[in-house]
C-alpha cells in the first residue's frame, strides 16, 4: 500500500486478509465497492439521551453506558423512530497499519431517506472520522429526521472509505482533470472543488422535487420497490425557476449538471459555503469511480440533492450554486467500476428517490 490515494476494492480485500479490516460474521464480497466498504448493523441498538463523541481517552462503550435509555434487540426486526437517537455497534472493526485513515459517510439510500447516519469511534473527537492507526470497534449513530425505519442485524446503512496521504486535486488540477475528462457537458465552477447547482427547470416538466410529508408509516429498510411515493412524499412543482424551502422541512432535489467521475479517482459530496443560504445539502456524500462514465454504461449522471432548510424560509433559484464535488485520486484504479461490474441502483440517474419506492 504504497501509493497515495484512495483505497480501491483489492486493497480492500487485501486489508480484510491481513486483518486490518475484522467482522464477524465475515466480510461479504457485496460490501466491497470500488472505492469503499459497506458497513453493517450488528444485532443490538442502544437509544440514548442524545447524540454524542466519545472523546479523547474514552471509549464508546463507557458512554453508553451513562447515556443509554434502553436497549433493544435487533435480530427479528426492531423500528428506530422518528426524532430519537439511537447508537448500534457495527460488525466490523478496524486494526488500521500506520499512514492509512478513513473517512465514513451514509450510503445514498440511506441520505434519501433523510436517516442522518454517523459513525463514531473510542477516542473519537469528530464523527465519520478514523483517525490514523486507529485500532478499535466501530459504532453507527442514527437518527432517523423524517421517516420512522425497521432495522435488522446486517443492513448497510453506513460506508468507509480508506485512504493514504493526502491526494486531493487543487484547483489548477480540477481545472485540468476536466480539460482531460469533461467533469461536466458545460463551463466549469472551479473553487476548492467543482461546484454544483441545482435544477429547477427541468426539459419536459414541472416536477422539481419531492418534500417529505410529516406523518407516515414505518419504512421496512429491506424491502425495495414497495412503497407509494405518495404516501412518504409531496411532489413540488415550479413553473417560474423557484423553490421555496421551509424551515424543518427534508426535500429531495436533483443537481443541473450530470457529473463524470472518471476510473482513476473518486469524489466526495461537500456543503457549500454556510453563507449562500439557510440550507444545506444532506450528508449522503461518496461518488464512486466510474458514477457518469461513459464506458461503464454512464454519460454523466445527476447529483441527487438531499436538502434540509434551517431557520427561515429560503427562495432557491434555478442554477444556484448549492454545493461541490471534492475530487481525490485514487492510489490505484479499483478492479470494478460503479455502473459496469456491479449493481448500482443510481448510475445514470436523474431525479430519483430511494431504492424504497416504487417508479412512477
Amino acid at each position: 500500500m504504497s501509493s497515495i490515494g484512495v483505497l480501491p476494492a483489492q486493497s480492500l480485500r487485501r486489508m480484510v486478509a491481513a486483518g486490518n479490516i475484522h467482522a464477524d460474521p465475515a466480510v461479504l464480497d457485496a460490501q466491497i465497492q470500488p472505492a469503499s466498504l459497506d458497513l453493517r448493523l450488528g444485532p443490538r441498538a442502544w437509544r440514548v439521551r442524545a447524540s454524542f463523541l466519545a472523546g479523547k481517552g474514552r471509549k464508546v462503550a463507557d458512554r453508553l453506558a451513562a447515556l443509554e435509555m434502553h436497549q433493544m434487540d435487533l435480530s427479528q426486526g426492531a423500528v428506530l423512530e422518528k426524532g430519537c437517537v439511537y447508537v448500534v455497534p457495527l460488525m466490523e472493526s478496524l486494526a488500521l497499519p500506520r499512514g492509512i485513515q478513513a473517512v465514513a459517510n451514509a450510503k445514498s439510500s440511506t441520505g434519501r431517506l433523510d436517516l442522518l447516519t454517523r459513525v463514531i469511534t473510542d477516542d473519537g473527537t469528530e464523527f465519520d472520522r478514523v483517525p490514523d492507526g486507529y485500532h478499535g470497534p466501530l459504532y453507527a449513530e442514527i437518527c432517523p429526521r423524517s421517516f420512522s425505519v425497521l432495522v435488522r442485524p446486517g443492513m448497510r446503512l453506513n460506508q468507509i472509505r480508506f485512504r493514504q496521504g493526502q491526494a486531493i486535486l487543487n484547483d489548477a488540477e480540477l481545472v485540468a482533470l476536466h480539460k482531460a475528462e469533461t467533469l461536466v457537458p458545460d463551463e466549469p465552477v472551479i473553487s476548492e472543488g467543482l461546484g454544483f447547482s441545482v435544477d429547477l427547470r427541468p426539459a419536459g416538466t414541472t416536477l422539481v422535487g419531492y418534500r417529505a410529508k410529516p406523518h407516515t408509516g414505518v419504512i421496512d429498510l429491506d424491502r425495495i420497490g414497495a412503497y407509494a411515493p405518495h404516501d412518504f412524499w409531496e411532489e413540488l412543482h415550479s413553473d417560474d425557476g423557484q423553490l421555496i424551502l421551509d424551515p424543518g422541512a427534508f426535500y429531495i432535489l436533483v443537481s443541473r449538471e450530470a457529473v463524470h467521475i472518471p476510473p482513476d479517482y473518486a469524489a466526495e459530496m461537500a456543503p457549500y459555503l454556510a453563507m449562500v443560504g439557510e440550507f444545506r445539502v444532506h450528508y449522503a456524500g461518496f461518488f464512486d469511480p466510474g458514477f457518469g462514465h461513459a464506458p461503464a454504461g454512464g454519460a454523466g449522471a445527476r447529483g441527487v440533492l438531499e436538502v434540509r432548510c434551517h431557520e427561515a424560509p429560503f427562495v432557491l433559484e434555478h442554477g444556484q450554486i448549492v454545493g461541490r464535488l471534492v475530487y481525490e485520486r485514487m492510489s490505484e484504479r479499483p478492479e470494478r467500476l460503479y455502473g459496469a461490474d456491479i449493481a448500482s441502483n443510481y448510475q445514470g440517474q436523474g431525479l430519483k428517490l430511494a431504492k424504497h419506492f416504487r417508479a412512477g
